[in-house]
């Protein structure tokens, strides 16, 4: 088992309700079960993201190679539009 330590974790009045409430209905034990499950979904969440972007620059690496220019397609612009919408999704 690994081995637990404390950190102290500062959250608006408004997210420290939610996870009271979801103590207080049962749904969790305790505030730190609460914030486990959350940051469980979160490590999750970054592993699926690393997996599809991982995907996507292959397919992208396998499109340029292949030679096709049907469409004249811009690669560098693809590139930039889609970390521009992966960065406004993290804001």
């Amino acid at each position: 088992m690994s081995k637990v330590e404390k950190i102290s974790v500062s959250l608006t009045g408004e997210l420290l309700a939610e996870v009271q409430q979801a103590v207080a209905s049962g749904d969790f034990a305790s505030t730190s079960e609460v914030v486990r499950a959350a940051l469980r979904e979160w490590r999750e969440q970054r592993a699926r993201q690393h997996i599809t972007t991982a995907h996507l620059r292959r397919l992208l690496t396998e499109a340029e190679a292949s030679g096709y220019t049907e469409g004249a397609l811009d690669f560098a612009a693809i590139k930039a539009e889609g970390r521009r919408r992966l960065s406004s999704t993290a804001e």
